[in-house]
């Protein structure tokens, strides 16, 4: 059990820069304390004693704001940041060295029993307010953005923003899928629609220009013929008077 605290704090140490002792990691980590709890619910839970994992969850709740529910199963060196509002479901599979910020939800979809939330990899970042809904699997080394909403499942490497999560890339280079990305942010990456959107109104800006010219064009040429019209009569009527 020690050597898993030990491995805890150091997984704080290495996402969270504010971190600045053991004993402050130990006394004021909220998402420390909340996984703990749960380790003691889960273990009431598996040996049967489902309304002492239950209160043991209700417990963990109200010291953190963190509900995790007895039956989830949570992986080692989970780092949960800040933590106030992140709502784990009963059948939610959390692999390890997964990072949740604030109001991070893994729910269901369904009233059926059986799998009904979903399951993370090993390296999952999951932005603040993300919802993950549904028996869906989110692969390894996944970012979910801040304020997503998942209902698909999510390929290893991937990042997903927006409502309902779309992805803005998959299998990237190895030593970028390794480096942690902080709230899910990550560097030099586009939404697609948004750049969708983007090319459609400069493309409509060109258009609205080339119509423009053409246009003028077309204005000169009207000036010209009606000029070249009125030489004309004139030179009828010099001609008719001769």
């Amino acid at each position: 059990m020690f050597n898993r605290l030990r491995e805890d704090i150091a997984s704080v140490f290495d996402r969270d820069p504010a971190a600045r002792t053991t004993w402050e990691v130990l006394t004021c980590y909220p998402g420390l304390h909340a996984l703990y709890i749960h380790k003691l619910g889960h273990w009431f839970w598996g040996c049967g004693l489902r309304w002492l994992g239950r209160a043991t969850s209700h417990f963990g709740r109200m010291l953190t704001g963190i509900e995790i529910h007895p039956g989830a199963t949570i992986g080692r060196r989970v780092f949960i940041d800040h933590g106030m509002g992140v709502v784990i479901g009963e059948t939610a599979e959390v692999g390890d060295d997964v990072t949740m910020y604030h109001g991070v939800t893994l729910g269901g979809t369904s009233w059926n029993k059986g799998k009904r939330h979903p399951t993370l990899g090993n390296g999952v970042v999951i932005g603040a307010g993300a919802k993950i809904l549904g028996p869906i699997m989110v692969g390894e080394g996944a970012k979910i953005g801040s304020n997503a909403v998942v209902v698909k499942d999510v390929p290893a490497n991937a990042t997903v923003v927006g409502v309902p999560g779309r992805i803005l890339e998959e299998l990237v280079a190895p030593q970028q899928a390794a480096r942690f990305a902080a709230y899910a942010v990550v560097q030099n990456q586009d939404d697609p629609y948004a750049k969708a959107i983007q090319m459609l109104v400069e493309h409509a800006r060109e258009l609205e220009q080339t119509v423009g010219v053409l246009s003028d064009k077309l204005r000169h040429l009207e000036e010209e013929a009606a000029r070249r019209e009125r030489e004309g009569l004139k030179t009828e009527q010099l001609r008719a008077i001769k």
